[in-house]
């Protein structure tokens, strides 16, 4: 389903950005950290969209979603991740499962990828817990992609493809978890897509879209309306609260 709800993000980001950057190296580094698969062919082999220039930054935005868990396979010859081995363990391990997608401290991706193996193992899975929130603003110069997680890690892509990544930075917490608190009463309204994911937004349109326990739930409609929209107003006052901090942490 398609619902009107908004985010106004230009009239925080075209003055403060430009010196926001991250290298090519810079990249491979974050990814490698983590354990994930950075070649294009395992990381967008299922949906896939590409709306920014460099490539690398494409499986960044890609990899936000969740929707093509091929992308966080190890890279060969690497050792798994104990995350990694029980999300891509054949058979499924049911229990180690369950224990990871309630791990309040594990990252909110990686719960989110647990839930949803599950629910293709046909488990039953608890609904409506958000473990990510993903705002998506089309501007002039390209697609501004702004990504908060339950454990309070946070990736800013700006239009421009420069990135911006948050970890273990304790003064964020507080931000996200506001801006979730304010997200889960639309969540609560909507249910998941069930569908591909769609290309990003038109220019005119934002989408929220929201990383659930029972899948990907998104809201999308013209800026102007969803700016005056009752549930969409405090997530916009609250994630232009979180992109200010993000945009200041970048320029330092």
């Amino acid at each position: 389903m398609t619902c009107e709800y908004a985010f106004p993000f230009n009239l925080l980001i075209s003055a403060r950005t430009s010196q926001v950057d991250i290298m090519h190296s810079m990249f491979n580094k974050l990814l490698t950290a983590v354990g994930l698969n950075f070649a294009a062919s395992g990381a967008t082999a299922g949906v896939s969209h590409s709306p920014y220039a460099d490539e690398a930054m494409n499986t960044i935005y890609n990899l936000l979603f969740c929707d093509n868990p091929d992308g966080f396979k190890s890279k060969s010859g690497d050792t798994p991740t104990r995350w990694q081995s029980i999300l891509f363990s054949s058979p499924a391990d049911f229990s180690a499962l369950e224990a990871l997608a309630s791990d309040t401290t594990a990252e909110g991706r990686v719960r989110f990828l647990a839930f949803s193996r599950l629910r293709e193992q046909g488990k039953t899975v608890q609904p409506k817990i958000l473990l990510g929130v993903i705002i998506e603003v089309p501007l002039t110069g390209g697609l501004d992609t702004l990504a908060a997680f339950s454990e309070g890690g946070v990736r800013y892509i700006n239009q421009s493809g420069k990135l911006v990544v948050i970890e273990g930075v304790d003064s964020f917490l507080p931000m996200v978890k506001k801006l979730f608190s304010v997200s889960e009463p639309v969540v609560s309204q909507i249910g998941p897509w069930d569908k591909p994911r769609l290309a990003p937004p038109k220019q005119g349109n934002v989408r929220l879209t929201f990383l659930v326990s029972d899948g990907l739930y998104f809201g999308e409609g013209p800026m102007s309306v969803m700016q005056r929209e009752a549930m969409a107003g405090p997530i916009i006052n609250h994630a232009a609260e979180l992109l200010q901090a993000v945009v200041a942490t970048g320029l330092k």
